[in-house]
């Protein structure tokens, strides 16, 4: 009784830290526009200095 308990308890806790995980890599992921961005401004400041 109490391995079944500890087993759903641990599978909770699993499935509670692959979201985690999920979430966190969706959120600090950098946009593709701001580094579209970021970019082009790197290209012309190299640009401006020739």
């Amino acid at each position: 009784m109490l391995a079944k308990i500890w087993k759903k308890v641990g599978l909770i806790i699993l499935i509670i830290a692959c979201l985690w995980n999920i979430v966190y890599k969706l959120v600090s992921k950098v946009s593709f526009d701001g580094a579209i961005e970021a970019a082009k401004a790197q290209i012309q400041s190299i640009q401006e200095k020739f």
